[in-house]
């Protein structure tokens, strides 16, 4: 779901969102990758005393979301108790566009305006940077730009789901940042934990 950034927006002064820039807004939690290059179900691997998909799960679990749905494949810690609606990955095994296009019709069916898109396996988010993308959206897209790469977390808008929920194959939601607004994240804390090298750096950096 990665692409060259576009259009990042500089850091700069802004008021916080608030619990009401949250209404009608659906999270969107993709749990379901098959850690090919990790060589283990990566979701569960110890960091800092708990699975690694619980620190963005956890996080995102304390914002005041209209809703939560979480895509999960077989090899995922219990997101249920953490208040998430969980929508198993069909086929197992699926490639990401299929979770976000289920996840997305979930938010679709309740109703939500628009819905912000995550990795379970990004664990460095912090709060900070989600209040700031939803301060900033505008009804259409925002996402996240890292050393020039535009990534999630990302917000869609209701005019996006209907493509959202057809996509296919590996290309997830990128074609649909194309050309959108971005907030600015340190390189560091975007880190997405594919191998056991970027889990060792996550642990560093957690320290």
């Amino acid at each position: 779901m990665r692409r060259a950034g576009w259009g990042t927006i500089p850091p700069r002064m802004s008021p916080p969102a608030t619990e009401a820039g949250f209404a009608g807004l659906a999270l969107v939690l993709l749990a379901g990758g098959q850690s090919a290059r990790f060589g283990a179900p990566k979701l569960l691997a110890p960091l800092g005393g708990k699975p690694l998909a619980l620190h963005a799960a956890g996080m995102l679990a304390a914002l005041p979301f209209a809703a939560r749905f979480a895509v999960i494949g077989p090899d995922v810690p219990d997101l249920a108790a953490l208040g998430y609606q969980t929508v198993p990955l069909t086929p197992s095994g699926a490639p990401q566009a299929r979770s976000l296009a289920l996840g997305m019709a979930a938010a679709q069916v309740s109703g939500a305006r628009a819905a912000l898109v995550a990795l379970a396996d990004m664990p460095l988010i912090p709060a900070s940077h989600i209040a700031a993308l939803v301060a900033r959206f505008d009804g259409d897209r925002i996402a996240t730009a890292a050393d020039g790469i535009t990534m999630p977390p990302a917000i869609f808008g209701f005019a996006h789901f209907a493509a959202l929920t057809a996509l296919d194959g590996d290309r997830g939601g990128a074609v649909r940042l194309k050309g959108a607004p971005t907030v600015a994240l340190e390189p560091e804390l975007a880190l997405d934990v594919d191998r056991p090298e970027d889990l060792a750096r996550a642990a560093m950096l957690f320290r």
